[in-house]
C-alpha cells in the first residue's frame, strides 16, 4: 500500500513537472523537465510516463512533451469555467459590443495578500481591439492592472497593507508601487465605482474595471475593458464596466 507520505511526494513532484510549463516555454525536453525539476532521469521517466498515460502529458515531435487534453478537460469543470465564464460569456459580449474593445474577466488567485495576483479566466476580443499582453489562464499583478486594482480595492485596509509589504514591480513608469499611492487609488476606486490603470500594465492603453459582489462558492472577481488611451472615454466605460458587473452579478446570484 502506498503511504500517505508516499502520495504526497508523488503529488508534489507531478506539480513540480506541471509547474514547468509556461507560455514562453509550452513544450519542453526530458533534460530540460531534469533540470528544472532536479527529479533524476530515471525517476523523471517513470512519472512522465504514467502522467502519458493518464492524459496529464502528451509527446510531442522531438522528443518533448506538453501538457495533455486531460488537464484541460478537468480545467473546464473547475466553477471558474463551469459557472463563472460560462455565465459571464454573453455579459462579456454585450460590453464588447459597446465598446468594441477587449473585455476581460479576472479573479484573485489566492487569499492570502502576499503574492496574489488577478487570474484571468475570461476574454472576449475583436479585429479592431488593442493588442493586450493578458491571455487565458494567465496571471498579472493586481496593482497594474484594472481588474486586479479593482479586486485590490474591495479588499481590507489591513489586506492592502500586507500586500504591499511583498516588493512590488514597475511594469511601466506609471505604475503605482508604493502603500501610500496605493491605499488612495484604492479608496478613488470605491468612491467612483471602478477602477483606472492608466499606462501601468502598458503604455498607451487604459484599462477600467468595476467588482462582482460577493459570490458564495466563487473567489473575488472583476470585470473590465482595455482600451487605447486615446478612445479612453473613462466616464462612460466606468458606467458601462459597472452596469455589465451589476447585471453580472445578479445572473450568478439567480
Amino acid at each position: 500500500m502506498t503511504t500517505a507520505n508516499g502520495d504526497s511526494g508523488m503529488l508534489a513532484r507531478v506539480m513540480r513537472i506541471l509547474g514547468c510549463f509556461t507560455e514562453d516555454a509550452h513544450e519542453l525536453g526530458a533534460s530540460q523537465l531534469a533540470e528544472m525539476t532536479g527529479l533524476s532521469p530515471s525517476t523523471l521517466h517513470r512519472i512522465t510516463s504514467q502522467m502519458v498515460d493518464v492524459g496529464m502529458l502528451t509527446r510531442v515531435p522531438g522528443r518533448r512533451y506538453a501538457l495533455g487534453d486531460r488537464l484541460f478537460e478537468l480545467g473546464e469543470l473547475s466553477p471558474l469555467s463551469l459557472r463563472l465564464r460560462e455565465t459571464a460569456l454573453p455579459h462579456m459580449q454585450r460590453l464588447y459590443e459597446a465598446t468594441g474593445e477587449n473585455v476581460h474577466l479576472s479573479v484573485l488567485d489566492r487569499m492570502e495578500p502576499s503574492g496574489a495576483a488577478a487570474l484571468f479566466v475570461g476574454r472576449v476580443t475583436g479585429h479592431g481591439s488593442i493588442p493586450t499582453l493578458t491571455r487565458m489562464g494567465g496571471r498579472q499583478v493586481l496593482h497594474a492592472v484594472g481588474t486586479g486594482k479593482a479586486i485590490l480595492a474591495a479588499q481590507s485596509d489591513d489586506w492592502i497593507a500586507e500586500y504591499c509589504r511583498s516588493p512590488l514591480l514597475h511594469e511601466t513608469v506609471h505604475t503605482l508601487v508604493t502603500e501610500e499611492d496605493i491605499r488612495a487609488d484604492a479608496e478613488a476606486t470605491r468612491v467612483r465605482g471602478y477602477a483606472v490603470a492608466r499606462e501601468e500594465m502598458t503604455l498607451g492603453n487604459v484599462s477600467i474595471a468595476a467588482t462582482l459582489g460577493t459570490l458564495p462558492g466563487l473567489p473575488p472577481a472583476a470585470l473590465g475593458v482595455v482600451v487605447h488611451i486615446d478612445h479612453a472615454d473613462e466616464r462612460r466605460l466606468g458606467g458601462l464596466v459597472r452596469q455589465a458587473a451589476a447585471d453580472l452579478t445578479r445572473a450568478l446570484r439567480a
